[in-house]
């Protein structure tokens, strides 16, 4: 039956009067879906209702037996407006609907009518599904679309009946759409939804875009799946910020994490390649690969350092420049401008200033096009407002998408991170720099020939050889064929311990020259270094000083009575190695470090025989966090004890079999081998307190010399023996000594029971005494006075030059001078 114009109104007219069959009904109906919810009637050419579904019942009451054979109008009341409404079962009018009439046709004829009606609810789902934002997609159970929507549509660039009833794979190519498809089949058989990104290239686009894809079953009531929708959003932004921030997440981890200025920039050419550029270089200004502020850049050609280049390839066949060299880029170039003007550059290679920098630079030029190179940034790298060089950042086939501005700010963010990690590292060089030339300067180069011992030493700092640290050691010749071995440890490291060391050592060679006993020694040392402690107070430092703390160990080595005395000050104390091959721990008093108390330091005095070892170390030798110092004393015991054929592989084992891993203290050691100077290098008389006696000492003298062999050196000598021997008859006490040794030098000791030291003076003319020791110091290579255990003891040292006898000597006869007290 025809349509009323009310009718026409309320539920639309046909979409194409030409259809024929009912085949085209769903698309002919806008889009709805025929499913169970809608409302469906059939109708003969006279208007009579031959069909029924369920749909229908449901929604206008009426069954199927109450309704079929009646007259299709009967459901239709006015509605007052020149149209009618939908009249449910029990009278009551149903507003809301959307309807759409079809005819049905026979040939020619039209037979009847399809009437489809639905509340509008279904038509808003509708106009959601086709104009939601996100590319919608919905699938059968096979895997087989049903419907897409107008996002998805662009996307594609297919419409929905060009792809109706067709498999994802059908019509898109490639490993993620059968990625997709896949997913799809299995949510459509497990009713798990799934969610996966992929880089996917649609068609109309001239790139790869990130999509996020979200899966999901379409359940009935019943909970089955039914069909699956698929969800994707192109998140190509949000991908690209969330790498950036990933990628500056990396480089606070990642860069930094050594203080050597070349390994911090290749920790930033890693960060970068190949996740954000294909090539990287980092150029950095001479200076500060030699740890120095380096000076203003001015403009003009930029002479940098190649530090590092990496690339996505692992050959670097980009590369211009080999590592470590120096080259001198042109004004034209972004490094030289970047230089000059502090400020970062983002260029297509394309770009004038870019073309012509490459016109100068052949080379450069075959290099980028050979690979594809398309942009660039090149940014200054600059820390606490100075210049250390320019990274450039280069990005060429491999990677399609140029450099934009949002990269740009990320590679200063990036660079900025870098260079504050750089210019730690500088200063950190030189810091290292400083300290190591102090340490170098400071320490013993190498072991110094001397009759009492043979030496052999090691150092090794925690942080390896280019680290300076605080501990150190020392041997000092002292009169009379002695030497004294110092080792000690300050706290801390770099350039303050290598300074606090520097003082320490200072002032141990001081008072080791006026020839103090260790204890006294050391209790000197303690006293300096609690006054340097209260002077950094009082300018309040606030800091404690470098030296407060340190411990010393100090021992004198006698070749002649084979004695060692020795003195610790909170030091570990030192192994005796007997000629036999037994070791022991020598049981020395412990005083406190150095400024931290005012108790004494005691002496102790142990014989060393000949070819004995005394091992001298600090702390880091035999502690370590995994280990007591019980344990570390046994290995060091065992260690000391095995064959070794010369002292330096003696220590090289020691530090092997004790070092450990990691090593986190430094270690020194300081081994020496004890040399006896025998009856035949030493000479000795006890004289009364006569002046007398003089005659004979210089008899003595003379004739120990010719048994020696040194005729040459008997009338300087024995010049030297009668004013000596004079003095400490007028102005000392008995018993008087007379010693001689024979050693590198010749040594002249006249030992007393005075503890009063004498004093050189110039004497007047009219004097008749005071210049004895004025003559032995013109006489001799040096002089002095230490104290013994019963008085002092002045001694002499005649070297071959002195020995001579010089005119002026043989001009002057032996007198009974004596200096002036």
């Amino acid at each position: 039956m025809p349509l009323s114009s009310g009718m026409k109104a309320r539920y639309g007219t046909m979409d194409t009067p030409g259809d024929r069959t009912c085949g085209r009904i769903a698309p002919g109906l806008a889009g709805i879906p025929v499913d169970a919810s809608l409302a469906v009637a059939v109708t003969d050419e006279a208007g009579r209702v031959t069909g029924w579904s369920s749909g229908a019942r449901q929604l206008l009451g009426h069954t199927t037996g109450e309704i079929v054979g009646r007259p299709v109008a009967d459901l239709f009341v006015p509605d007052g407006d020149g149209g009618v409404v939908v009249r449910h079962r029990d009278g009551r009018r149903l507003g809301g609907l959307e309807g759409k009439a079809c005819p049905l046709l026979d040939g020619e004829r039209v037979s009847g009518l399809l009437l489809i009606a639905a509340p509008e609810d279904n038509a808003h789902m509708r106009w959601a599904f086709d104009q939601f934002p996100k590319a919608l997609v919905i699938y059968d159970r096979d895997g087989r679309l049903l419907r897409i929507n107008d996002s998805m549509a662009r996307a594609i660039g297919r419409s929905e009946s060009a792809v109706r009833g067709l498999r994802l794979t059908e019509f898109m190519q490639g490993p993620s759409y059968e990625e997709a498809e896949q997913r799809v089949l299995r949510v459509a058989a497990t009713g798990e939804p799934e969610y996966m990104e992929h880089f996917v290239k649609v068609p109309g686009e001239p790139r790869a875009h990130a999509w996020a894809v979200h899966i999901f079953p379409l359940k009935n009531a019943d909970g089955q799946a039914r069909a699956v929708c698929l969800e994707a959003f192109d998140h190509s932004q949000e991908h690209g910020s969330r790498e950036r921030l990933a990628l500056l997440s990396e480089a606070r981890t990642r860069i930094g994490s050594s203080l050597d200025v070349v390994g911090t920039a290749r920790e930033l050419a890693d960060v970068a390649v190949p996740r954000f550029a294909d090539f990287v270089t980092i150029d950095l200004l001479e200076a500060v690969i030699r740890g120095e502020l380096p000076a203003s850049a001015a403009p003009g050609p930029a002479l940098l350092h190649r530090a590092v280049h990496q690339s996505a390839d692992p050959q670097v066949h980009e590369a211009v420049l080999s590592l470590g060299e120096m080259h001198a880029h042109p004004t034209s170039s972004p490094v030289s401008r970047c230089l000059a003007t502090g400020r970062a550059e983002l260029h297509d290679v394309n770009d004038p200033e870019i073309v012509r920098w490459l016109a100068e630079d052949t080379t450069r030029a075959a290099r980028s096009r050979r690979y594809g190179t398309h942009s660039l940034i090149a940014i200054p790298i600059r820390a606490r407002g100075t210049t250390l060089g320019v990274a450039m950042f280069f990005r060429h086939a491999r990677t399609p998408e140029p450099f934009t501005p949002d990269d740009l700010t990320v590679t200063e963010d990036l660079v900025a991170r870098a260079a504050i990690c750089l210019d730690n590292a500088r200063r950190y060089t030189r810091e290292r720099g400083i300290a190591l030339a102090l340490q170098r300067n400071l320490l013993p180069r190498g072991p110094a020939p001397h009759t009492a011992v043979e030496t052999a030493m090691r150092y090794r700092p925690a942080g390896g050889e280019a680290q300076a640290g605080g501990d150190w050691f020392d041997v000092i010749p002292l009169p009379g064929a002695r030497i004294g071995l110092v080792v000690g440890d300050v706290v801390g490291h770099g350039i303050n311990a290598s300074a606090t060391m520097g003082r320490l050592r200072t002032a141990v060679r001081t008072l080791a020259d006026i020839d103090l006993p260790p204890g006294e020694l050391l209790t000197h040392l303690d006293d300096i270094v609690t006054h340097s402690a209260h002077e950094e107070s009082a300018y309040g430092a606030g800091d404690i000083p470098g030296d407060v703390g340190a411990t010393c160990l100090y021992a004198v080595f006698d070749p002649v009575s084979l004695t060692c005395t020795m003195a610790r000050a909170g030091h570990p104390p030192p192994v005796l190695i007997h000629p036999e091959g037994t070791a022991q721990v020598i049981d020395l008093p412990a005083g406190p470090p150095l400024g931290l108390g005012s108790l004494p330091f005691e002496s102790t005095e142990v014989e060393m025989p000949e070819d004995s070892l005394l091992a001298l170390f600090t702390d880091g030798l035999v502690e370590a966090r995994n280990r007591d110092v019980d344990t570390g004393y046994d290995m060091l015991l065992r260690a000391l004890t095995r064959p070794a054929p010369s002292l330096e592989t003696l220590c090289d084992n020691v530090l092997e079999s004790l070092r450990p891993r990691p090593q986190t203290d430094d270690m020194a050691l300081l081994i020496a081998r004890a040399n006896a100077l025998g009856p035949d290098h030493v000479a000795s008389w006890d004289l009364p307190s006569d002046p007398a006696v003089v005659a004979e000492a210089r008899k003595h003298a003379g004739e120990r010399l010719s048994v020696w062999g040194l005729d040459e050196a008997a009338f300087t000598t024995e010049l030297v023996v009668s004013e000596l021997v004079t003095n400490a008859i007028r102005h000392a006490t008995g018993p008087i000594r007379l010693r001689l040794i024979l050693d590198q030098a010749l040594i002249c000791e006249v030992s007393d029971a005075s503890g009063t030291t004498p004093r050189m003076r110039r004497a007047r003319l009219s004097d008749e005494d005071g210049r004895g020791l004025l003559l032995v110091a013109q006489l001799t290579e040096r002089w002095g006075t230490r104290p013994t255990p019963t008085g002092k003891a002045i001694w002499a040292e005649l070297t071959p030059r002195q020995a001579d006898m010089s005119t002026c000597a043989r001009r002057s006869p032996p007198r009974g001078g004596g200096s002036a007290r």
